[in-house]
């Protein structure tokens, strides 16, 4: 059954929300391999959660597309099961490798076409920011879909409440009147220097682009046919070749690789709005951020009465204007003023507050160095569950791998190192070579290396193993699959995935 054949025709609002990113402005928290949106706030969700739930509060919406990486799918799909909503379908569209918003916003473009027609509505919105007047972005949502049922594209325009260096901005003819306002589009305005941002603020004229969009498929389609013919053809051919799934309450389209690799990697601003005559904007004040850097975070968490901002467990003695956050272990600070200080298991931050936007200066470095801390945490996310390097040294690794109920981790081989395993809660099914054996709490196993095998939990409950790795090489493309539940093929094992 395809998924994009099987809906309903009628024309309909249809959420679209663009997942990607590369983790470098909330480093350490934020990495490639868990990107800005799956970063918990400090109520507990996540911003994807939040775009989520948002988008599931507009008037009539029974189906939510999230374009997201074929990597982190399986985060969308856990994020999302936490606060589902019930009637809402989620649709998966699975960009096989990173591009920009233009390829996003076309792969979700003909997934809706397809599905529902020509005349639906897609609101598009990032899963990285911040919208805290639901309300107010409900009504702006009901402007912008007004117009862009009569074929027009819209933009969000946010009342800008600073002079913003880092936010791209939009130019009207005259201040807005009232909240929300549909206008014309004067002309799009790259970030500014300090000194024209105050000039912004002042006028009244300018408007931070949000990145959200309106429109309707055809309108969308015909623009980027115009301007960048070859982005289409090319995601055209991936979308075709792709496969195309259906699950219960939802529906998944994976786009083929290799014509995927071809499209122009380019944002939607440069490849349609700052050069379409069909743009407008709706200006409104929805209470928004971009979240971009680790002060715009500090904003969401209360001061006490010196300035400080902490959320996690700190001990503070002559401490003044500091953003703290920390994730279990205890933080002591001592006459400073003006840093944030951000603690995970492997990597600590410490910046001062006026230089927190220059973070991604730090991970450029990273990765000069070849550092593993900028793409994976400590605990790393697979679709089965997770793993956690608790220990590691020349010649051995030690692990702690959770399997959720029901997963398995791929059938595999190792070259160059040994593994045993130890149940410390639930019930191991293990497959070494063309034996099989059950595990319970506080058995073990050894798995040679060179030996086919297998880890599932059977079970209703997390299994817990502890992993001690032994050998000559423990890298982590030191892998071979054989078989895998998920899809993922053997190449896909030296991306920096410890288990499959």
């Amino acid at each position: 059954m395809n998924a994009v054949e099987s809906a309903d025709v009628r024309a309909k609002v249809v959420p679209v929300i663009i997942c990607g990113g590369s983790g470098t402005r909330l480093w350490p928290v934020s990495r490639e391999a868990f990107p800005k949106p799956f970063m918990r706030l400090a109520d507990g969700k996540s911003l994807l959660q939040k775009a989520y739930l948002r988008a599931s509060a507009l008037p009539g919406v029974d189906e939510i597309v999230i374009v997201t990486n074929r990597d982190t799918h399986f985060l969308v799909k856990d994020d999302c099961a936490e606060v589902k909503v019930d009637g809402i379908q989620l649709g998966l569209v699975l960009e096989p490798i990173a591009r920009n918003t233009a390829a996003a916003i076309s792969a979700a473009t003909l997934v809706v076409k397809k599905r529902h027609g020509e005349d639906a509505v897609l609101l598009v919105m990032p899963a990285d920011q911040l919208v805290e007047d639901e309300a107010a972005f409900v009504s702006a949502a009901a402007v912008a879909t007004c117009t862009a049922k009569n074929k027009g594209i819209v933009v969000f325009g946010i009342q800008a409440t600073r002079p913003e260096t880092g936010y791209g901005y939009i130019e009207i003819d005259e201040r807005p009147s009232s909240m929300p306002m549909l206008m014309p589009v004067k002309r799009f305005v790259e970030k500014p220097t300090l000194d024209v941002a105050e000039r912004f603020l002042e006028d009244g004229r300018h408007l931070w682009n949000a990145g959200m969009f309106c429109f309707r498929p055809d309108s969308m389609w015909d623009e980027l046919n115009k301007w960048v013919p070859g982005l289409c053809e090319c995601l055209t051919n991936s979308f075709e070749k792709g496969t195309h799934s259906v699950a219960k309450e939802s529906y998944t389209v994976e786009l083929e690789v290799s014509s995927f690799r071809r499209v122009e990697n380019i944002s939607i601003d440069y490849a349609v709005m700052e050069r379409s005559t069909n743009v407008s904007v709706v200006a409104c004040d929805l209470g928004w951020s971009d979240i971009g850097s680790w002060k715009a975070v500090s904003e969401l968490v209360p001061a006490d009465a010196d300035g400080n901002r902490v959320d996690g467990v700190a001990t503070l003695h002559d401490v003044n204007d500091c953003y703290i956050r920390g994730q279990g272990r205890m933080i002591g600070a001592l006459g400073v003023r003006d840093l944030v200080i951000v603690d995970t298991p492997d990597a600590l931050l410490v910046a001062s507050r006026d230089r927190s936007e220059d973070v991604k200066q730090i991970v450029a470095q990273l990765k000069r160095d070849g550092h593993d801390s900028c793409v994976m945490h400590r605990t790393v996310h697979r679709p089965w569950g997770t793993y956690t390097v608790l220990e590691e040294g020349d010649r051995f690794k030690m692990k702690r791998i959770l399997v959720k109920p029901g997963a398995s981790l791929s059938l595999q081989m190792h070259h160059h190192r040994s593994e045993h395993w130890i149940v410390v809660q639930g019930c191991a099914d293990v497959v070494c070579d063309d034996k099989s054996l059950q595990l319970q709490p506080n058995e073990s196993t050894y798995i040679p290396a060179g030996r086919k095998h297998r880890l599932t939990n059977p079970g209703v409950v997390d299994l817990i193993v502890i992993e001690v790795q032994c050998g000559e090489y423990l890298g982590e493309d030191d892998i071979v699959r054989f078989e895998d539940v998920y899809g993922r093929s053997n190449e896909q094992a030296t991306e920096g995935t410890a288990k499959s």
